[in-house]
C-alpha cells in the first residue's frame, strides 16, 4: 500500500509528505490486491501504474509465502470426506473469533511510540489478510458475510482504542506520524475491500487533538520568544541584515530605506521571530489534512480556524502575560504597542500566505477570516491600559513622600522636594515617548496619542491627588505659610503642564487639568 502511494505521488506529481516509517507487516498484499489509489491523476495512469505494480508484486510476499495454510485445507478436505464439514466450518469461525478478539486487545502502553501503534495494526492487517486468502481459497470455509461481521467488530474496537490512547500522547509530531499510519493501514485494508470511511472520519477527530497539541507547543515557542526579547529597536549595521529582515517579515517603508547605515527598524526582534513562527504553525497545520481525501476548502477552514485559536487564544495570552508582567517598564510598554501595530498590519499577508497553500481565495463564500488584528489591538489596548496605570502608581509613589506642615509660618523658597523629583520623573519618562524611533505615520499617529493620553491622565491623577492632600479630614486648620508653600507646588506642576512635555496638545489643554486645583 506505501509503494503504490508513493508511485500514485511520484505520478501525479503532488509533493506530498511520506506515510511514516515503512512498517513490516505480517500479511502483505497478496496478488488479488486492488488498493485503491489516492490521487486523483491515478486513473488516468493507471497504465503505467499497472506496468509498474508488476514489477512491485515480484518483491511483496503474498499471505501464501508467509503463512503455511495445508493445515487447514487438511483438517477441512478430512472433515469433508467424514461428512461433518459444517463442523469444522463452525469450530473454525468460533476459534478465529477469539483470535480476533486477542489481536484487537490493544497493549496499555501502545500510546507511548509509534512501534506500538505499528504493532498493533499489523496484527490486524495480518489476520484479515489470512481470512481474506481463505475466503478466496476454500470453498465456503468462511464467507463474505462472516468476514464483514468481523471487521464490523474489528472497525469498533480499533476506533474505540485509537480515540483513548491517542488523547494520551501530547507530542504533535507523534500525533502526525500516526495518523500517516492510519491512512497506511486504511488503504491497505481498503486494497482487499473493507470499508474504512469510519477510519477516515475519525482520523477528523484526532485532527482536532492535534491542533491542541501544536497550541501547547506553540504556546512555549511564543513564550521563549517574548522572554528573550531586549523590547529595543533591532539595529541593522549593513544592507545584508537589513534585507535578511524585509525577508522575514513584510515591512516597507521608504523612508527608512533612504536612511544610511547604522539605522533601526521600528519593532524589536519579537516582529519577524512571531511572524515566522505563525507561518511555521500553518505549515504544521497543513502537514495533517494531506493524504486526507479532503477537498481544498475544507483545508482551507482547518487551517484558518486552527490560526485564528493560535492567535486568539496563545498568542493573545502569552502577550497579556508580558503587559501584565510584575516590574514591566514603560519603554517595554512603549515597544509593545509599536510591535503589535506592525503585527496586525502583517495580518493581510499570512491571508495571502494560506490562499497561496490552499488555492483557496478569500472571497469564497465560507472562507473564515483571520482574526489577527483583533488579538493586536486588544493586546496594544492593554499595554496602553498599563501604561496609564503604571505611570498613576508611579506618581502615587511621589506622593506617599509629600510631608506639608500645614501649620508653617513661614513657606520655604522653592517647591517641595518631592515634588520636584515627581516632575522630574514624568519629564524623562515623556522624553521616551517623543524619542520613539520608526516610521514616522505609526510614530505620530500611535506613539502621539498613547503620550498625549497618558501625559493628560498623569496631570489629572496628580491634579486630583493634591486635591485629595489639601481637603483631608484630618487637616483641621492651615496657615497662610503652608498654603503658600502648597501654592509654590501648584505653581510648578502648571509650569510643566505649559512646558509641552508632549507635542501635540491644543492650545492650554494640558493646564486645564490643575484649574479645579488652582480656583480652590
Amino acid at each position: 500500500a506505501q509503494q503504490q502511494r508513493n508511485l500514485d505521488n511520484i505520478v501525479s506529481q503532488q509533493p506530498r509528505i511520506s506515510g511514516g516509517k515503512k512498517a513490516k507487516r505480517e500479511g502483505c498484499a497478496s496478488s488479488e490486491l486492488e488498493v485503491k489509489t489516492t490521487s486523483p491523476m491515478s486513473e488516468q495512469d493507471s497504465g503505467i501504474l499497472d506496468v509498474e505494480d508488476e514489477d512491485e508484486d515480484e518483491e511483496v510476499p503474498g499471505a501464501q509465502d508467509l503463512v503455511d495454510f495445508s493445515p487447514v485445507y487438511r483438517c477441512l478436505h478430512i472433515y469433508s470426506v467424514l461428512g461433518a464439514r459444517e463442523t469444522f466450518e463452525n469450530y473454525y469461525r468460533k476459534q478465529r473469533r477469539k483470535q480476533a478478539r486477542l489481536v484487537l486487545q490493544p497493549p496499555s502502553n501502545m500510546h507511548e511510540t509509534l512501534d506500538g501503534y505499528r504493532k498493533y495494526f499489523n496484527q490486524i492487517v495480518g489476520f484479515f489478510v489470512v481470512e481474506d486468502h481463505i475466503l478466496h481459497t476454500t470453498q465456503g470455509l468462511v464467507n463474505r458475510a462472516y468476514i464483514d461481521e468481523l471487521w464490523e467488530m474489528a472497525l469498533s474496537k480499533t476506533i474505540a482504542a485509537l480515540r483513548t490512547h491517542s488523547s494520551y500522547c501530547s507530542d504533535p509530531s507523534l500525533v502526525l506520524d500516526l495518523k500517516n499510519l492510519i491512512v497506511l493501514f486504511a488503504d491497505t485494508l481498503q486494497g482487499y475491500g473493507f470499508p474504512v470511511n469510519q477510519l477516515f472520519d475519525m482520523l477528523l477527530e484526532i485532527q482536532d487533538q492535534y491542533s491542541e497539541t501544536l497550541l501547547k507547543k506553540w504556546s512555549g515557542v511564543f513564550r521563549n520568544i517574548l522572554d528573550s526579547d531586549n523590547y529595543s529597536p533591532i539595529p541593522v549595521m549593513n544592507e545584508d541584515v537589513y534585507k535578511k529582515i524585509v525577508g522575514q517579515f513584510p515591512f516597507q517603508d521608504a523612508d527608512l530605506e533612504k536612511q544610511p547605515f547604522p539605522k533601526k527598524f521600528p519593532f524589536s526582534e519579537f516582529v519577524p521571530k512571531v511572524y515566522n513562527q505563525i507561518k511555521e504553525f500553518i505549515y504544521a497545520c497543513l502537514k495533517f489534512s494531506e493524504d486526507l481525501h479532503l477537498s481544498s476548502t475544507e483545508v482551507d477552514d482547518m487551517i484558518r480556524k486552527s490560526t485564528n485559536l493560535l492567535l486568539t487564544r496563545t498568542l493573545s495570552n502569552c502577550l497579556q502575560n508580558v503587559i501584565k508582567r510584575k516590574n514591566v517598564g514603560l519603554t517595554e510598554l512603549v515597544q509593545i504597542i509599536i510591535n503589535t501595530t506592525h503585527l496586525e498590519k502583517s495580518c493581510k499577508f499570512l491571508e495571502e500566505f494560506i490562499t497561496n497553500i490552499t488555492n483557496v481565495l478569500p472571497e469564497t463564500v465560507h472562507t473564515t477570516k483571520l482574526y489577527g488584528t483583533t488579538t493586536f489591538k486588544d493586546a496594544r489596548h492593554a499595554a496602553e491600559e498599563e501604561i496609564y496605570t503604571n505611570l498613576n502608581q508611579k506618581i502615587d509613589q511621589f506622593l506617599q513622600l509629600a510631608d506639608y506642615d500645614w501649620m508653617a509660618m513661614e513657606p520655604s523658597s522653592k517647591a517641595s522636594d518631592y515634588l520636584v523629583d515627581l516632575i522630574g520623573f514624568l519629564r524623562s519618562t515623556f522624553a521616551v515617548f517623543t524619542h520613539l524611533p520608526g516610521d514616522v505615520d505609526v510614530h505620530s499617529t500611535m506613539s502621539g496619542k498613547v503620550a498625549q493620553t497618558a501625559c493628560m491622565s498623569a496631570c489629572k491623577h496628580l491634579s486630583t491627588s493634591l486635591m485629595q492632600l489639601l481637603l483631608e479630614a484630618e487637616v483641621r486648620q492651615l496657615t497662610l505659610g503652608a498654603l503658600q508653600q502648597f501654592n509654590l507646588d501648584v505653581e510648578e506642576c502648571e509650569q510643566f503642564a505649559r512646558s509641552g512635555p508632549v507635542p501635540g496638545f491644543q492650545g492650554d489643554t494640558l493646564q486645564l487639568a490643575f484649574i479645579d486645583l488652582r480656583q480652590v
